[in-house]
């Protein structure tokens, strides 16, 4: 059986309004979070680099082991892998 809502069941929602003032001090960030995701997308993209280069010196095939090596210097940090 199908079911069809009236509007009248739904009760209406209103987003708060803040101040003017307040919306602006939430908008940008603090000094430590931007060092914060700084050093994040630092990580991030130096990550990114040595998993280009692993797949570069296996020839750009993602095998099993290729991904065995990732998930380990991944978690380990090492990424001295061996080749």
């Amino acid at each position: 059986m199908t079911y069809a809502a009236h509007h009248g069941h739904f009760i209406p929602y209103f987003a708060d309004k803040a101040s003017p003032k307040s919306n602006a001090a939430a908008k940008t960030p603090g000094v430590l979070w931007r060092i914060f995701d700084a050093i994040v997308e630092s990580r991030q993209k130096s990550v990114d680099r040595e998993i280009a280069r692993l797949l570069a010196r296996s020839g750009g095939r993602l095998t099993d082991d290729i991904e065995r090596q990732m998930t380990q210097s991944l978690l380990t940090g090492d990424w001295n892998v061996r080749q």
